[in-house]
């Protein structure tokens, strides 16, 4: 399969967060052949169970990277035979990535994931909140955003804290 470069933080943000815990229970979003085939579908990906499966494991391989669980090591599956060409143009050089059929949505994963790691160092990560699975990107100026969502988990997180506090100061 032959596409043009471009690999964005969407598809990878998106991929790390098919798991998020919904009323207390962890679910998953590609958690079965139709909603993974629909999900590579909604991210212009090649929709196939070969696509499906490779999705899967390294969605779980690149969770547990980003949470420090595992080396970048067990990547190298999904990017084996993956190629970039360059060919001249009016405008100058392009560039065409090969990716292997079957897991080429799970290469582009992985080659999001290392071109977020190298542009911008530590600013994927889990959110703070231990409850949540959610992961983020961090784009702020000083690199300090702690959860997935100000409104949800930066909240409860805060309300936790100060009901903490003010549960400690508590005359007895």
């Amino acid at each position: 399969m032959e596409v043009r470069l471009d690999v964005g933080e969407t598809l990878l943000l998106d991929l790390l967060n098919t798991t998020p815990v919904v009323g207390g229970v962890p679910h998953d979003e590609l958690g079965d052949a139709d909603a993974g085939r629909r999900w590579l579908l909604a991210h212009g990906q090649p929709s196939s169970e070969d696509e499906w499966h490779a999705l899967l494991d390294v969605r779980l391989v690149l969770q547990d990277i980003v949470r420090r669980d595992a080396s970048p090591g067990g990547l190298v599956p999904f990017v084996e035979g993956v190629t970039r060409r360059a060919s001249l143009t009016g405008a100058g050089v392009e560039w065409t990535l090969h990716l292997p059929e079957g897991r080429s949505a799970a290469a582009r994963a992985v080659l999001a994931w290392d071109a977020l790691r190298r542009s911008s160092p530590g600013r994927l990560r889990p959110c703070a909140n231990e409850e949540c699975r959610l992961f983020l990107i961090d784009h702020s100026k000083p690199n300090q955003a702690r959860w997935c969502s100000m409104a949800v988990c930066g909240n409860r997180m805060k309300a936790r804290r100060h009901y903490q506090r003010t549960r400690e100061t508590r005359p007895s």
